[in-house]
C-alpha cells in the first residue's frame, strides 16, 4: 500500500499541473506567432543612417493619397485624397472633423504605421521612407485615444522607452499631463501598482498617464490623437497649456472631434471625407467656413459671434 501511494502521489500532482501546462503551451504559441510575424513596413535594405539632430520638426504632405490595404488584394478605397499640407517647426496644428473624415489616418502616416499610396511625406525636407524606422519612432511621439497601461508600477509605465531619464523629468512630464496630483495621492506614489490594462484607474487618468509617458520621450513631433477625450474641458485646457509650455520647440499635432481641443492651435485643419476643406486659425474659420460655424454652434451653443453665417 505504501508503494502504491508513493507511485500515485506524483500522478495526482501531475494531474493538477497539466491544465497550467496546457494553458502555457497555448500562450507560448501565440507569443511565437507574434515574434515570427514580419512587419509590412520595413526599412529599405540599402537605407543609410540619418542623424536625428540634423532633421528639424517641419512636416510636408505632398499630393498624398492613401487607402487601407485589403485582405484579398483588391484595389483599396481611398481614405485620403490629394492631401497637401505644410507644417512649420514648433507649430501647433489641430485636425478637426467628423468621425471617418481621415484625421487619424493622416497623422498615422507620419510615423509610418502605413505607407502612402501616392505622393510623399517629408520631415525636415527628408522623405520619411529615407529615415530608419527606429530613428523615425524616436522623433515622433504618438499618444492615442485608447490608452494602454501595463501591469507593474506607475514609474515603470512612464519611463517605458525613456529608461535613461531622471526622476525629476518624470515628475515634470506627469505635471504637464495633469497626472502628478492624483499619483501623489496614492500612498506609494510613483511606485504604486498598476493593474493589467490600467484597470485600477479611470479613463481620464489612463489618458493622462499615457500623455506623460509620451512626453518622456522628448520627441520632435508630438501627435495627440484624441488623447484627452475622456477628460473634462477644464482638465483638457490645463494639459494643453502645460504641454505647450513644456514642449515649446516641438511640433504638435492635435486630432480632435471637440472644437475646444483645437481652439487655441496656431492653425486648424478642417477635414471632411478624406480631404482638407479649409485651413486657418479659429477666428479665420469662424468667419469664412460654413462647416466650422456649424461645428461651433452645435458644440458650444449660441450664435456665431460678430460674423454672418456663411451660406
Amino acid at each position: 500500500m505504501q508503494y502504491i501511494l508513493l507511485a500515485l502521489t506524483p500522478l495526482f500532482i501531475l494531474g493538477s499541473v497539466m491544465p497550467f501546462l496546457s494553458s502555457g503551451i497555448s500562450s507560448l504559441r501565440r507569443v511565437y506567432r507574434l515574434t515570427d510575424e514580419e512587419a509590412d513596413i520595413r526599412d529599405a535594405p540599402d537605407l543609410k543612417p540619418v542623424a536625428e539632430n540634423k532633421i528639424e520638426g517641419s512636416i510636408s504632405f505632398e499630393q498624398v493619397s492613401f487607402g487601407y490595404p485589403t485582405e484579398d488584394g483588391s484595389q483599396p478605397v481611398e481614405i485620403l485624397k490629394n492631401i497637401n499640407l505644410t507644417i512649420k517647426p514648433g507649430e501647433v496644428v489641430g485636425f478637426l472633423g467628423a468621425t471617418g473624415s481621415g484625421k487619424s489616418t493622416l497623422v498615422n502616416l507620419i510615423p509610418r504605421f502605413y505607407d502612402v499610396k501616392s505622393g510623399k511625406i517629408t520631415i525636415g525636407g527628408v522623405d520619411i521612407r529615407e529615415i530608419p524606422l527606429k530613428t523615425l519612432h524616436q522623433m515622433v511621439g504618438v499618444c492615442l485615444q485608447e490608452s494602454y497601461l501595463f501591469s507593474g508600477t506607475i514609474q515603470d509605465n512612464l519611463v517605458m522607452g525613456a529608461q535613461d531619464t531622471s526622476y525629476d523629468t518624470m515628475v515634470q512630464a506627469a505635471q504637464a499631463a495633469d497626472a502628478h496630483e492624483f499619483v501623489s495621492a496614492i500612498p506609494e506614489k510613483y511606485e504604486g501598482h498598476v493593474a493589467r490594462k490600467g484597470a485600477d484607474f479611470s479613463g481620464g487618468q489612463r489618458q493622462r498617464l499615457s500623455i506623460a509617458r509620451t512626453l518622456m520621450l522628448k520627441p520632435k513631433i508630438l501627435i495627440l490623437d484624441d488623447s484627452t477625450s475622456a477628460c473634462d474641458v477644464a482638465t483638457e485646457a490645463r494639459i494643453q497649456d502645460a504641454v505647450r509650455d513644456l514642449m515649446k520647440d516641438v511640433t504638435q499635432l492635435i486630432v480632435a472631434q471637440r472644437i475646444s481641443s483645437v481652439i487655441t492651435a496656431d492653425k486648424i485643419v478642417l477635414m471632411e471625407k478624406g480631404e482638407i476643406i479649409d485651413i486657418g486659425t479659429h477666428e479665420d474659420l469662424l468667419e469664412s467656413s460654413k462647416l466650422y460655424q456649424e461645428i461651433y454652434v452645435s458644440q458650444l451653443g449660441g450664435e456665431v459671434p460678430e460674423y454672418e453665417v456663411v451660406e
